[in-house]
């Protein structure tokens, strides 16, 4: 077994890892800006 196998292992845990953080992220960041806009909302 040669090292390409350890590298396409590598590439395969780490693709869809970092997929499902960045999705993660991003939702974490949408529902945080609504809910500083219902704040702002309903301080005014």
């Amino acid at each position: 077994m040669n090292q390409w196998h350890f590298v396409i292992a590598a590439y395969a845990l780490s693709i869809p890892v970092l997929a499902w953080v960045v999705i993660a992220s991003f939702v974490a960041m949408r529902r945080a800006e609504k809910a500083v806009d219902e704040l702002k909302r309903g301080t005014s």
